[in-house]
């Protein structure tokens, strides 16, 4: 009598299937070729537009150097979100868009309406979007691409399913090495007049709308001179041949399935309850048919327990994903009650900057796309500023701290500074079609000639193909940043979210000390950590910082205090108090401060692309290191040495807390996983 499969046995071939069937599917999938890239770029007369002539004329109190600009610090996600709302409104003729992750809940919902609603009234957009959180429901972002005046394309493509997790895994694992490799950049333009750079990506938990945990970031609205440099940026990762059109990669009958297989599996094709908020422009809600933010599904009343992100499966690289059902009723009520910020009566600060930003080259090309890297797109990619984002650090801080000459400074420093002003100078008579940023050179070319070799900078060895490379090229924003510390004389203020300093990195720090630099580092702590593998490869390193002299401390999970110090991680008083620290900014003797993307870990240094706005402001500078000097006081443990030698967390003050001997708010059997993984995890891959 043949015996009955158990329910197991089911479960476990089910799996295997479907495994199998991604495994063929990716195994005979690549990414498209012969693509076809029509290649744009930003407004040329920006001072043409409301938001250009909005800060003109200057005021008598700003600089008389001609290529300052004018900038405000978005501290809170209130800030950051109105703002973005009021680029959004404003824009005449352009919206630029360029983001690591956007996410399909309800703060992206309202600010792509938005942009949705812009395109219909004349205004040209373009999204160039990371490809590798597109799956599931945040795959449906990519049906923007199919809205009238609207372009959209995705950057360094992962191929295959969109649908399928084991299948997008699978494809990640094909081809690791470039997979790893991600555009981590993040810049919000409009009218290449105003524009947003900073740490956030797009989505509830980096605006405070999360129900279960929030970011506390930190973004810069710039407006004038140097917003042409982020443009220019945003051009040649956009005219790139690693940006694939979103309608060569997926079909939008395909989008409808993902559609339907996401509504089906979170259950959330019940009906809406109440009416769904207008969008940020003014127009009525779209219909599901022409946006993305239709795609996120009504919320059903009962799923508040399925919508904790704390108890569903994270994926490895720990980016949030939207809760199941998509966002609640409550959520949009109150991404909708913000109003646009009323940028005319912004207090903006003006001062000279410089844009630090990695070539769309320091990601390898696929298979396909390198054999045909000769088209159009590749010939004329947009110039990227000529300097290299390190040559350009020392520049600037060579020119407001009178370093140029300075014994302190190397020579070979102080030629680049030359050589920088020199490129900055010819970069700004060229025009953004005719460069090629494809390459290690740092002059310009013309379209025919043929780009150099990637990190083939003298001294710096080649990268294997198909390897993740472990040395930088010396030319990335995170190198910029080691040569800022190298001409830093009294203090050094960094925040760090993910923290694995690499053996430059270290000695860096070390030549520091040894000039008497005080040097204070704020990044997560375990607890506070999203991404608690990353913390392997800062933990490993604490203790030889801390003989240094360096001083670390690490953010506390809960949320409460932050708003009266460095910002606030939003939350509204709703669901989980827990903070993320996400913001990635350095402060450089009082004078000078760098925001962006970028993390001081290798994976930023070697891997992903960047980007930061390096500003010569003791005002902006008090501002930022007033804000970070009270969340280390009163939100962040302090790491000291006892008298044994270990480890011991000083509690914050005014907290009540007792002082930690190991990890604060951690468990045990997380730091027991984390000890024995640590030896398996590289300090590159975290």
């Amino acid at each position: 009598m043949p015996t009955r499969a158990s329910p197991s046995w089911h479960r476990c071939s089910s799996v295997a299937a479907a495994l199998l069937a991604a495994i063929f599917t990716v195994g005979c999938s690549s990414l498209p070729k012969d693509v076809e890239r029509p290649i744009s770029t930003a407004l040329q007369t920006p001072q043409a537009t409301s938001l250009g002539s909005l800060l003109t004329p200057r005021p008598p109190a700003s600089p008389n150097d001609p290529t300052a600009s004018a900038f405000l610090l978005l501290n809170t996600p209130e800030e950051a979100f109105t703002s973005r709302l009021a680029l959004v409104r404003q824009a005449q003729k352009t919206l630029d868009l360029q983001y690591y992750a956007i996410h399909v809940d309800a703060s992206s919902e309202r600010l792509l309406r938005g942009v949705v609603g812009a395109a219909r009234r004349g205004v040209r957009v373009r999204i160039l979007l990371d490809d590798f959180h597109s799956t599931g429901r945040n795959a449906l972002v990519m049906r923007m691409a199919f809205e009238p005046n609207i372009e959209m394309r995705m950057f360094n493509p992962v191929a295959g399913s969109r649908g399928s997790a084991l299948g997008r895994m699978w494809g990640s694992l094909t081809d690791f090495a470039r997979v790893q490799q991600r555009m981590h950049n993040k810049l919000f333009l409009a009218d290449n007049a105003m524009g947003v750079t900073g740490g956030r990506n797009l989505g509830d938990a980096y605006f405070g709308n999360s129900e279960s945990g929030n970011f506390v970031d930190m973004d810069v609205l710039a407006a004038g001179a140097i917003v042409r440099e982020m443009s220019r940026s945003f051009d040649s990762y956009w005219n790139n041949e690693r940006a694939y059109p979103v309608q060569s990669l997926i079909t939008r009958e395909e989008l409808a399935n993902i559609r339907a297989q996401v509504l089906d599996d979170d259950g959330s094709n019940a009906p809406r309850i109440g009416g769904e908020p207008p969008g940020a422009d003014g127009t009525p809600a779209a219909t599901s048919q022409s946006t993305a933010a239709a795609a996120s599904a009504p919320a059903m009343p009962n799923e508040s327990a399925a919508r904790n992100s704390g108890s569903r499966p994270r994926p490895p690289d720990d980016e949030p994903r939207p809760a199941l059902g998509g966002p609640t009723r409550e959520q949009r009520e109150r991404i909708a009650r913000e109003q646009p910020m009323d940028l005319a009566q912004a207090d903006f600060v003006w001062a000279p900057a410089v844009l630090m930003v990695d070539k769309p080259t320091k990601i390898p090309l696929d298979d396909a796309a390198a054999t045909g890297a000769a088209g159009p797109a590749a010939r004329a990619e947009a110039a990227a500023p000529a300097a290299n984002p390190a040559t350009r650090a020392v520049a600037a801080a060579a020119a407001s701290t009178q370093l140029a000459t300075s014994p302190s400074l190397p020579a070979s420093s102080r030629a680049t500074s030359t050589a920088a002003r020199a490129g900055q100078a010819r970069n700004s008579n060229s025009n953004s079609s005719n460069g090629d940023g494809d390459g290690g050179s740092n002059a310009t070319r013309s379209p025919g000639e043929t780009p150099a070799a990637p990190n083939s900078a003298e001294g710096v060895p080649p990268v294997t193909p198909g390897a993740v490379p472990t040395v930088s090229s010396g030319d990335t924003v995170v190198d910029g940043l080691l040569k800022l510390m190298g001409i830093t004389r009294s203090d050094l203020l960094i925040i760090s979210p993910y923290f694995v300093p690499g053996d430059d990195m270290k000695a860096a720090f070390a030549q520091a000390r040894s000039r008497g630099v005080r040097v204070r580092i704020l990044t997560n702590s375990l607890a506070s950590n999203d991404a608690p593998i990353a913390h392997v490869g800062y933990a490993r390193h604490r203790e030889e910082l801390l003989r240094m002299g360096i001083e670390l401390y690490e953010m506390r999970s809960e949320a409460s205090g932050l708003g009266s110090a460095f910002g606030s991680s939003g939350g509204s008083g709703t669901g989980e108090s827990r903070a993320m620290l996400h913001s990635k900014v350095m402060v450089i003797d009082g004078r000078l401060l760098v925001i962006g993307s970028m993390n001081l870990d290798l994976r930023s240094q070697l891997q992903n692309t960047e980007i930061a706005l390096l500003i010569r402001s003791p005002g902006l500078s008090r501002e930022a290191a007033g804000q970070i000097e009270a969340a280390m006081r009163r939100n962040a443990w302090r790491l000291e040495h006892d008298q044994q030698g270990g480890l011991v967390w000083r509690a914050p003050q005014g907290s009540g807390l007792q002082d930690a001997t190991h990890d604060p708010d951690t468990s045990l059997g997380l730091r027991m996983l984390l000890k024995l993984l640590g030896p398996l995890a590289p300090d590159h891959l975290l």
